[in-house]
């Protein structure tokens, strides 16, 4: 069998997708740390189905409150950032978008854009 560069390419972007996103032996610690959640008791989802479904979640919030309607709070990036924004040593809230904070550090490692704070809030809202 010949293998060509399309091919290589192709299976690089295919196991460096799988260790991103997870499914490789279940060791997470070879993912960026992060700040712990700064409210409440656990995340809406377990930490696997999060890291995985993420931005799943955040379409179909986006979808049900912009085209439907509906509003809810479980997948809302509002809910996010209010529980996992970390606050520096004045006690002022540090943007999650900032170097080696809670959305920066998994997107700058995944090497993926992040966009959604073109428009949203960074911090949360009540302690803008």
């Amino acid at each position: 069998m010949k293998v060509t560069l399309p091919t290589m390419l192709l299976a690089a972007a295919i196991g460096t997708f799988a260790l991103v996103a997870g499914a490789h032996d279940g060791n997470s610690s070879l993912l960026p740390k992060h700040p712990e959640a700064s409210r409440g008791e656990q995340c809406v989802e377990p930490t696997d189905v999060i890291r995985r479904n993420h931005m799943k979640f955040l379409l179909h919030q986006r979808d049900e409150t912009m085209h439907r309607g509906i509003r809810t709070t479980k997948h809302s990036l509002k809910n996010c950032i209010s529980c996992h924004a970390s606050k520096d040593d004045n006690g002022n809230y540090v943007p999650v978008n900032s170097e080696g904070e809670f959305c920066q550090s998994c997107h700058s490692y995944a090497a993926v854009s992040l966009d959604c704070f073109q428009c949203h809030s960074t911090v949360p809202e009540d302690e803008k």
